[in-house]
């Protein structure tokens, strides 16, 4: 052995993993794009340019926020490109492009890098960036004046003029199979238009170890449970609007949610009664994202009181030590 070698010691347990953050980023890149190219087959040109202003939106507000914090970027990690893409993922494929670079802009900026930067974000970006363009309606519609030479269109595509499903929902119309529910009924966001291909980039990050069953489990059980109670159709509401969207790539989010598998429980029914409440008590309000938004604010509290006590140690031990 060489008598230059460095001798690295660290106390136990000696884990080895092979996987990095931007492996698993990448992956939830490749689980979307199933329903990307669904989206995109649709919609055409306007889906591909919405995703592009999106995607060179978060590459050019990572840059400049981390520079003004006087840190590198951090590109590599495709953390930014990820949450571009969920953005885009949210926004129907006519929206403005000036809307959904704010909302990247307020995301990655405000929610992420603001924050702490990535791993250290109490809310997930791309539905934050969502949820304040509905808070700042007046900013919104003042842009919309400022911007509207700006528009860009690439002509119009027949699926865009349909009600969406969830908006047929709220509406009682006759609703279409399920059938066509599950495979492809475009017309709400780029994400909302093919659960089919949703479930096919979950079983994906399944397959790769990236996701836990028990929040997206816990949401959908939750609400079907739920609907089925108040007299509504659960299939229904599981197929329609960012339901499977949010259930699982955004609840699932790894630093926003919970760690303890107790508190993935407990997390993914409190938001799918939160979906259920918006959905059936403040139509048309879709839901998913305000229900979210609103339990990764507790995921702290949730983990202290699902934390497993030691031996000898009590609960109240336990939950007054995760408070210090």
């Amino acid at each position: 052995m060489k008598a230059d070698a460095e001798l690295v010691v660290s106390s136990a347990p000696h884990l080895k993993d092979k996987q990095t953050v931007g492996r698993a980023m990448r992956d939830v890149f490749l689980a979307l794009m199933p329903v990307t190219a669904v989206s995109v087959y649709f919609f055409r040109w306007n889906a591909l340019f919405l995703i592009s202003v999106c995607l060179i939106t978060a590459v050019f507000t990572e840059i400049l926020f981390r520079r003004m914090m006087k840190k590198e970027p951090t590109l590599h990690d495709w953390s930014a490109v990820l949450t571009g893409l969920f953005v885009a993922m949210l926004f129907p494929a006519t929206t403005p492009w000036w809307k959904a670079a704010l909302a990247v802009f307020i995301g990655i900026g405000l929610a992420k890098e603001l924050a702490g930067g990535l791993g250290r974000n109490r809310f997930n970006p791309a539905l934050f960036g969502l949820v304040a363009l509905m808070l700042l309606s007046p900013l919104v519609a003042f842009l919309d004046k400022q911007f509207a030479s700006l528009y860009v269109s690439f002509g119009a595509v027949d699926v865009l003029t349909q009600a969406t499903p969830l908006a047929m929902l709220h509406q009682g119309m006759e609703m279409p199979s399920y059938g066509a529910l599950l495979t492809a009924f475009p017309g709400g966001a780029l994400g909302e238009t093919s659960p089919l291909f949703l479930f096919i980039g979950a079983a994906y990050l399944f397959y790769r170890g990236h996701l836990n069953w028990r929040i997206p489990a816990s949401i959908l059980l939750t609400v079907a449970a739920l609907t089925a109670v108040l007299g509504q159709n659960p299939i229904e509401h599981l197929l329609v609007g960012s339901l499977p969207l949010g259930a699982f790539f955004m609840a699932t989010d790894w630093v926003t949610s919970p760690f303890t598998n107790r508190g993935k429980v407990v997390f993914g029914v409190c938001i799918g009664f939160g979906v259920v409440i918006f959905r059936l008590g403040l139509a048309p309000t879709e839901g998913v994202a305000y229900s979210i938004l609103i339990m990764n604010g507790f995921v702290p509290m949730i983990e202290r009181w699902t934390l497993r006590a030691q031996f000898g140690q009590s609960r109240t031990t336990v939950a007054g030590g995760a408070e210090q």
